[in-house]
């Protein structure tokens, strides 16, 4: 049977073919939605952990009880979860481990551009890299026949064009593995990596690697060699093959589908029967380096192709039609100027607390660190309070760090700002070593009682398994008091003025100390009723009493528009126009009318 499917969801498929018995993932976007799926088959046990890093112990320790286990994180996530897996090169599996890491080649929804396929040099493991969603299945699927063939972890590569692609794959049935399930305390030099064992472990290493070697120049499938027109010979993989086929389809073509490591003997070949080689490759110059380091005369690469964002088959036309046809190819024209268009950022959803506190935090003043989420938005105009963002529980530290340096000039000037979920990803440790140290910098916890911008994905505090299971919530409160922190407040975000109060109390404190936002969920969160929250259902303007002064615009609601509208409010004031509230997306949080100096904006009753 065929089905159309999302290369996230082959992914999940593959993985349930493949016999998988424990998934794990911290949600994370391009890769969020393979656990999301693999959690829908009722022979599977998933979890969303904490992080990565959780992630790939807990995928880890089943394996080693003899049970298949897949990890799936985004590129950054991989950065996180480094510590273990490099080990567990050298520790190997029991179980298949395959660790899927989704790249973003263009920043779509991402702090940074990375190139996963030097983790596998690096870490010394196989990696494999599908270019469709039938490729997705399948190469879930062998890479649990390599790693335990090879006693290894197996990396298998996606990005955001082939997560989220749609394709119809071939649909199996589900294979239980035949690996014995139990551990055995005899695998101790093996599982234990001190110095005397893991020196051992260390030569094993270096002789899978040539053994990989072996297996992908003459037994992985998926390397396979198009010999069309041969002078021009392309060497891609994943999406780039699909994009270049496109752009160039009569030429030849080595497309790799392990990319690491390197097939040198079909490269080789490949080189004999093609009279110029291009390698097309996206980010990264991974294979242009390495097959240039074998001796391969590589004719064009990242000279040609652009290292920076996502390639599409335009851009390579455009950037190898010279060399390839010997004709330019001008770039084409757009029937509108995307200059012209109107623009239109990303926004906080109408009735995020959010906004409330974010616009707290402008009033105030306050040099913000922040961190990855969401709230993220709230470093664009007109909010613009935002000031420092690097990576999942960084502004904790950061806010601390600088502290450290301003002293008691810093007093009431600097916070940290951080979600709910990244707060248990890795906001924990700062925040103690911001008590532990002395510190007073101020933390604030945005518990919006989900992982929101990645898809309201659940996590230890929001009191629901991966399945919906009703499960132990995190008391944030009292875990702060565990760390030692004396002063924990609570505040309604929603409530600007005394949520302005408490944050200069606190931030004013020669010690650290936390604030929690409540009664906030998420706007999104399918367990909340949001007009249900709120006093009335929604707001309106009274437009002879508006005068134009568009202090309601500096919330930057995306319920709340400006029209023109000449004349004189009831003051007296001359305006050139009047605020407006769409009363479809208004959800009544009452923001706007503590924010209005003149009474213009009224409550609808009905």
């Amino acid at each position: 049977m065929r089905r159309i499917l999302q290369g996230n969801e082959a992914i999940a498929r593959g993985a349930w073919e493949a016999g998988v018995t424990v998934g794990c993932a911290y949600p994370g976007t391009p890769s969020s939605e393979i656990l999301a799926e693999l959690s829908k088959y009722p022979e599977v046990y998933t979890e969303w952990s904490p992080n990565e890093k959780v992630a790939m112990e807990v995928g880890h320790g089943a394996s080693f009880a003899g049970g298949r286990a897949i990890v799936c994180m985004k590129h950054v996530g991989l950065n996180v979860a480094a510590d273990p897996f490099m080990t567990i090169s050298y520790t190997g599996v029991k179980g298949g481990f395959v660790v899927v890491v989704a790249d973003d080649p263009g920043q779509h929804s991402s702090q940074n551009e990375q190139d996963s396929r030097h983790w596998t040099r690096f870490g010394k493991v196989p990696m494999l890299e599908p270019a469709d969603a039938q490729e997705c299945s399948d190469f879930t699927r062998i890479a649990f026949d390599i790693s335990e063939r090879f006693d290894t972890p197996v990396l298998l590569r996606s990005e955001t064009r082939v997560s989220h692609c749609d394709s119809p794959v071939t649909l199996g049935e589900r294979k239980e593995a035949s690996i014995p399930k139990g551990l055995d305390k005899k695998d101790t030099p093996k599982m234990v990596m001190v110095p005397m064992y893991a020196r051992v472990r260390r030569v094993l290493v270096e002789e899978r690697m040539n053994k990989l070697a072996s297996y992908a120049d003459e037994e992985f499938p998926y390397n396979t060699v198009e010999i069309n027109d041969p002078s021009v010979g392309f060497i891609c993989s994943g999406v780039t093959y699909l994009y270049t086929k496109e752009a160039f389809p009569q030429y030849s073509f080595l497309k790799l589908g392990m990319v690491w490591p390197l097939p040198k003997k079909l490269i080789a070949e490949f080189f004999k029967k093609v009279k110029k080689v291009i390698v097309v490759e996206e980010l990264d110059s991974f294979y242009e380096t390495e097959i240039r380091a074998m001796g391969f005369k590589v004719r064009h690469g990242k000279s040609l192709i652009p290292p920076i964002g996502e390639l599409t088959p335009s851009i390579i036309e455009e950037s190898l039609s010279k060399v390839v046809t010997g004709r330019r190819v001008k770039p084409a024209k757009p029937r509108i100027d995307p200059e012209q268009l109107p623009k239109r950022p990303p926004n906080l959803c109408a009735g995020c607390a959010h906004r409330a506190l974010f616009y707290a935090l402008k009033k105030l003043g306050l040099f913000v660190f922040g961190d990855i989420g969401c709230y993220g938005l709230a470093v664009a105009p007109p909010l613009s309070a935002m000031h420092a963002s690097t990576c999942m529980g960084a502004g904790v530290g950061g806010a601390y760090g600088a502290g450290k340096v301003l002293g008691k000039d810093g007093l009431g000037k600097i916070c940290a700002v951080l979600g709910d979920s990244t707060f248990l990803h890795s906001g924990i440790g700062p925040l103690m070593d911001a008590v532990y140290n002395g510190g007073y910098s101020t933390t604030i916890i945005l518990d919006n009682r989900i992982t929101a911008m990645t898809g309201q994905q659940e996590h230890p505090g929001t009191g629901f398994t991966i399945k919906g299971d009703p499960a132990d919530q995190v008391n944030y409160e009292q875990l702060a008091k565990a760390l030692g922190v004396q002063h924990v407040r609570m505040v309604d975000p929603y409530n600007i003025k005394e949520t302005m109060q408490i944050i200069q109390q606190e931030a004013l404190r020669d010690e650290a100390s936390l604030i929690i936002t409540q009664n906030s969920p998420c706007m999104l969160l399918r367990r909340s009723k949001p007009r249900e929250r709120f006093q009335y259902p929604s707001y309106r303007v009274d437009n002879d009493s508006c005068t134009g002064c568009r202090l309601c615009l500096n919330i930057n609601c995306p319920s709340i528009s400006w029209l023109p509208n000449p004349g004189t409010s009831k003051t007296g004031q001359k305006r050139k126009g009047t605020s407006f509230i769409n009363q479809d997306q208004c959800v009544g949080c009452g923001l706007c009318i503590q924010v209005c100096e003149f009474d213009a904006i009224l409550p609808n009753a009905e």
